[in-house]
């Protein structure tokens, strides 16, 4: 049995503790909210009354939401404590606050890994997840086991951290893409009294396969945007991190512009910003974007 620390118990960090602990390790829990806890701790784990303390063993992982939480956890004083220990980020997060706390880690002789992950709450819980890792080769090989217990398929990236939260941003900037082209397509095809259900089933039945067209199209068809897998809010943020890596990298997307003002209307809407992030479908559907005159 091996002692690892988790820190944060959101929709996905729960279900990625409760692997770890149902692997046979002794799982030390923490979150910003307790409620989170409960659970686990029923189920075996070990309740952190501080941050300082899930990250006390020699590794620990986190599943924070953005930046800013993140910030708040590995402040330099968390990081000072981490010296000769390994911490494995696997929220979303700026390539540039990865490349700061490699800097951070690298100077109190601490280990830091990427390691951000592909799927959905029900798919963390079942060990479904697809890991996006970078870092360096002998620490990843290491870390190939908890793998193992969170994922089917750990995707290795390279040695340098960032890396990992470039490739996820571009990841789910395809996600946002497909969302809002099945959004427009439904519009289009619904107001010829098409059945949306009929339509998303054609998309994915044929030419447009995957997790992406045949989950989020039959949520789209149906409307069934509550309770959200993963909330609007965060999807916005992904976009703006998104951006960043094209502005970074000298890379013009050109439908960038577009995406964010749909994703703007989204969440001006009372009706959907608290939603599921793939209600930006309903920016189209329910024609929520200023009228432009067309180019003809």
């Amino acid at each position: 049995m091996t002692t690892v620390g988790f820190l944060g118990l959101g929709a996905m960090g729960s279900g990625m503790a409760r692997r770890l602990l149902d692997a046979g390790h002794d799982v030390v829990v923490w979150n910003r909210s307790p409620a989170a806890i409960e659970t686990l701790v029923a189920a075996g784990a070990r309740r952190a009354p501080t941050s300082a303390e899930a990250l006390a063993p020699e590794l620990s992982f986190s599943m924070l939401a953005n930046d800013d939480a993140l910030r708040a956890v590995l402040d330099p004083a968390a990081i000072r404590s981490l010296k000769g220990r390994t911490h494995v980020v696997m929220g979303s997060i700026s390539p540039s606050l990865a490349d700061g706390l490699v800097a951070a880690f690298d100077a109190e002789g601490a280990r830091y890994v990427a390691a951000p992950v592909l799927g959905r709450p029900p798919v963390a819980a079942a060990g479904e997840l697809n890991i996006l890792a970078a870092g360096a080769a002998g620490v990843l090989d290491t870390l190939e086991p908890y793998f193992a217990a969170l994922g089917r398929r750990t995707w290795r990236l390279g040695e340098r951290p960032s890396v990992a939260n470039a490739v996820k941003a571009a990841v789910n900037y395809n996600i946002i893409h497909a969302m809002q082209a099945i959004g427009e397509s439904v519009a289009m095809t619904e107001r010829q009294g098409v059945d949306p259900e009929l339509f998303t089933e054609l998309l994915s039945s044929t030419l447009f396969g995957g997790v992406v067209y045949s989950g989020y199209g039959g949520m789209i068809a149906r409307g069934e945007y509550s309770p959200p897998g993963f909330h609007i809010a965060l999807g916005r943020k992904d976009l703006r991190l998104a951006q960043d890596v094209a502005e970074a990298g000298g890379v013009t997307a050109a439908t960038l512009p577009a995406l964010v003002a749909v994703f703007d209307a989204a969440l001006a809407d009372p009706d959907l910003k608290d939603a599921d992030w793939s209600a930006i479908a309903e920016v189209s559907r329910r024609d929520l974007l200023e009228k432009r005159p067309q180019a003809r």
